[in-house]
């Protein structure tokens, strides 16, 4: 992970926190680990800070593990269930949880269940750094990497071998082509001259010339110049 894994030990016995403080901190040392006493102040943890994974008993007073389930905000943490009662093992996985701990249990017990957590998480991990690679750019400029989001993109030029990026608050160079940029933009972009890519919904008014060429002018006032080769097909997709 490329943050410390934050993970929340749930239990109103002491001496079942302490094991699992030791096991964790023995096999995630890297871990921040956080401890509730009972499922009242589990979910009061929860709802001031994001958790990774729950270590949650069930066979709680007031507030049992599988209510302070049901409660979680979204996206929820990862559930690991620590009881003494098998009775809940059908309620605890209709909550969701990627296992369910019976005391006592023994260290390779509980490797099991934190190679399924670990294997949670890294899964977790991938699919947010998908989800960022879709809806950001990463430029390096000068040893430092902004996160610049598509969304703030107006429009790019060729420079050279580079792209010029164009935001609503300056402009970012990029080592990349325009037409490998055209396509990891998708289509809300589109080719309207050589050196150019235009986002359609920031045209605000196609001006012509005589020449058959022309060129759009964008909501902010900036000027964006297209040839005739490609008007007519940026035209009927602006249409």
């Amino acid at each position: 992970m490329n943050s410390p894994v934050q993970i929340l030990i749930v239990d109103d016995e002491r001496p079942a926190r302490d094991k699992l403080r030791r096991l964790l901190s023995e096999h995630l040392p890297a871990a921040q680990l956080r401890e509730a006493r009972d499922g009242a102040e589990a979910l009061k943890i929860l709802g001031e800070q994001q958790c990774d994974a729950v270590f949650l008993d069930i066979h709680m007073p007031e507030v049992d593990g599988i209510q302070v389930a049901q409660q979680m905000r979204q996206p929820a943490p990862e559930i690991v269930f620590v009881t003494a009662y098998d009775q809940f093992a059908l309620q605890a996985f209709d909550a969701n949880a990627i296992d369910y701990l019976l005391k006592p249990y023994d260290e390779a017990r509980f490797l099991r269940a934190l190679n399924r957590l670990n294997e949670k998480l890294l899964a977790r991990q991938k699919f947010q750094t998908t989800a960022r690679a879709e809806t950001t750019l990463l430029i390096s400029d000068r040893g430092v990497v902004k996160v610049i989001p598509i969304a703030d993109i107006l429009w790019v030029e060729t420079a050279d071998n580079y792209v010029l990026i164009h935001t609503s608050s300056g402009h970012h160079i990029m080592r990349q082509t325009l037409a490998a940029m055209a396509e990891r933009l998708g289509d809300a972009y589109t080719r309207c001259h050589r050196r150019y890519l235009l986002r359609l919904d920031q045209v605000d008014k196609f001006v012509a010339s005589g020449k058959g060429d022309g060129e759009f002018i964008l909501h902010n006032g900036a000027s964006i110049p297209c040839s005739r080769q490609y008007r007519d097909e940026v035209l009927q997709k602006l249409a």
